[in-house]
């Protein structure tokens, strides 16, 4: 599959982008995906927090962190070198963005 970097994540392609292997992120913080919908945040402390994740009608990456919170990103692919190598969660209208870098892509190497 080719995409370029920044290009939106295809609401078909969001379950297996985000369960395709933990994200790693630049606070230290790691995330994984199930893919029954659960997912799993550890902060760089190393305390967990669970959650759910789901696409939402609008094909919009989202997820629920019990009680009540729930966000929902736009997901767009992390691309280096031609190679898919995370996922930028970005909040609409803040544009504020998380990337989250697959586990087993080291930072800096190419292929």
């Amino acid at each position: 599959m080719r995409v370029d970097d920044g290009e939106p994540v295809a609401a078909s392609l969001i379950p297996r982008a985000v369960t395709a292997c933990e994200l790693l992120f630049d606070d230290g913080a790691r995330q994984a995906f199930d893919v029954n919908g659960e997912t799993t945040y550890v902060e760089s402390d190393g305390r967990p927090t669970h959650g759910e994740w789901y696409v939402d009608e609008g094909g919009r990456f989202c997820s629920f962190w019990p009680p009540t919170y729930r966000a929902c990103y736009d997901l767009l692919w992390i691309v280096e070198r031609d190679e898919i190598v995370g996922l930028a969660f970005t909040e609409p209208g803040s544009g504020t963005r998380f990337d989250g870098r697959y586990a087993t892509v080291t930072r800096g190497a190419g292929r």
